[in-house]
């Protein structure tokens, strides 16, 4: 099994993984990590900026985890075969180890998603009244 994680900056867990570049790539056999590289793509790579019918660098792994992504590309990544998680964890190896085990956190999707211009499209009910105390 292959476990990518996005990482732009090589340490953490990227928040936003349409734009991400950097993903390190976890090699498993047998429940262990076997092999860790680091996979960079070119800008025109990344998930925001190539086609959803085109192959893709990543098209191979199982599982993908990001501190969040867009419906958009979990919809894609999710057609493609693969697992797209949500986690609130930010050390790459700590998450891809908890993956393993069992224990890794899961995030729902933040309420909102590009709108394909670049601008963030907020999802609320305004027909609503919130209570929400704050």
């Amino acid at each position: 099994m292959k476990i990518a994680v996005a990482s732009q900056n090589r340490n953490s867990i990227t928040d936003h993984a349409g734009h991400c570049r950097k993903f390190w790539i976890y090699q498993v056999e047998q429940g262990h990590i076997s092999q860790k590289k680091l996979l960079e793509l070119a800008k025109e790579q990344s998930f925001h900026e190539s086609s959803p019918h085109d192959s893709h660098p990543l098209d191979d792994v199982q599982v993908l985890l990001a501190g969040n992504m867009g419906l958009g590309l979990t919809l894609r990544l999710n057609a493609k075969g693969i697992n797209a998680i949500i986690t609130p964890e930010t050390d790459p190896d700590r998450a891809v180890a908890a993956f393993l085990n069992g224990s890794l956190e899961i995030s729902d999707p933040k309420a909102h998603d590009h709108d394909g211009h670049g601008h963030h499209q907020h999802v609320h009910d305004h027909g609503h009244e919130c209570h929400c105390g704050g």
